[in-house]
């Protein structure tokens, strides 16, 4: 039987946000898009989104149909690339350059569409991020390798996460407490190694910075269901994440006897602004952007880093985020207007080289030992501080260059 013309609009906006949602969308960002995208088309809706679930309700403006969409789903996971290529679905769409038909056929086929990049190269993209990382903590050339080593680790265990939706559950405690026991195992061998920066950095990728920063993000905007879903469910997964850390250090010593966490810095300067670009480059993979927009995403990370140094200058550690996040975010609304991109496509790289994830995992040890892996004086409010100044610089942000898309 032939579809009503409601049906198909409606249908099409249930299929678009569940993309959406799926590829990492923040809820308030979602929404907002969701409601555009449907007075667009002509049709009046309300959209409750949250990192589990989907509510849509939809209506014509003369009131005489109606639907109700209620779906479960699983968190979403960030993929640049999908959502670029979403996004202009919906600009085509919008200028009657497509039907709504062969929208639906598109995100149909990209539902079936390979993994952008091959194992090998997300493996090259895990190993560069803790690399990176760790040239950011100012670490030596040794223990630079060595997290680079165990990031690989981090990424077969992730792997064998994908293929089972148990272990997938565990992914976090097993993944840290492996990385440390192997890292004590290796500071035996290896006396000068930074035995508390090489677990950090090989397990960087999984600590919820980011997650949280959107979670606070999405309070701040008074999406007050999603945000605090999103700031539980990163505290858990840190919980998880130092939970494995302590025990893979406790099997450690019981092993090899007492660990030293001793730290042999480096101030090298250019080490950190290489550290900052294989970063970037790094979560640009892992976070499935399109090769076009890679160099804007290494830029982003240069940017971002740049301007929280030079924020941290005048106005402190703690406030210098502030800066960072500001400038990205003006930087990423410019791309999206230029480009008729989203602006995430190069705003997430910046913002993460910026969220204390890290931080926040170290303030969680300090709380539980009184004392930190990586030395940091007063890490607890700090750390609560610099995810203000993220938050803040945002908000400000988008009020002085409003961002050209929902999302």
């Amino acid at each position: 039987m032939k579809q009503s013309l409601f049906e198909v609009k409606r249908n099409f906006i249930i299929k678009l946000g569940k993309a959406l949602h799926k590829y990492g969308t923040p809820a308030f960002r979602l929404e907002s898009h969701l409601r555009n995208v449907a007075e667009t088309l002509g049709l009046d809706g309300y959209f409750l989104v949250t990192p589990t679930s989907l509510t849509f309700v939809l209506w014509a403006p003369d009131d005489t149909q109606e639907y109700n969409y209620v779906m479960r789903v699983k968190p979403g996971e960030i993929d640049l690339g999908m959502l670029a290529r979403t996004n202009q679905l919906v600009e085509k769409v919008s200028n009657q350059q497509i039907t709504l038909g062969e929208a639906m056929d598109s995100l149909n086929k990209w539902a079936q569409f390979p993994e952008p990049y091959p194992p090998m190269i997300m493996l090259g993209a895990y190993a560069i991020t803790g690399g990176g990382f760790a040239m950011l903590m100012a670490a030596d050339w040794l223990t630079i390798l060595c997290a680079s080593l165990l990031s690989i680790v981090c990424y077969y265990l992730a792997r064998q996460a994908e293929r089972s939706d148990d272990f997938s559950e565990a992914l976090e405690p097993v993944a840290a407490l492996v990385c440390s026991f192997v890292a004590v195992s290796l500071g035996q061998f290896l006396p000068e190694l930074d035995i508390g920066i090489v677990i950090l950095s090989s397990i960087i990728i999984l600590i919820p910075g980011l997650s949280l920063t959107l979670g606070l993000t999405e309070l701040a905007a008074r999406e007050l269901m999603s945000g605090t879903a999103r700031v539980m469910d990163g505290g858990m997964v840190l919980f998880k994440l130092y939970f494995g850390a302590v025990l893979g250090m406790a099997i450690g010593s019981l092993v090899w006897g007492q660990v030293d966490l001793h730290q042999y810095a480096t101030s090298t300067w250019w080490i950190k602004w290489l550290g900052v670009l294989l970063l970037s480059l790094g979560l640009s993979i892992v976070f499935k952007m399109r090769n076009k927009d890679m160099i804007w995403s290494l830029l982003s990370g240069a940017i971002a880093y740049a301007s929280a140094l030079l924020g941290s200058v005048y106005l402190g550690d703690a406030l210098g985020p502030f800066v960072g996040a500001f400038v990205v975010t003006l930087y990423a609304n410019l791309f999206a207007k230029l480009t008729k991109s989203p602006a995430s496509v190069v705003l997430l790289q910046g913002i993460v080289l910026l969220v204390p994830g890290s931080k926040a995992y170290l303030s969680l040890n300090s709380m539980v030992f009184g004392e930190s892996l990586v030395s940091i004086p007063n890490i607890g409010s700090q750390t609560f501080l610099i995810f203000m100044s993220i938050v803040g610089g945002i908000l400000f942000a988008n009020v002085a260059i409003p961002p050209r898309s929902s999302l």
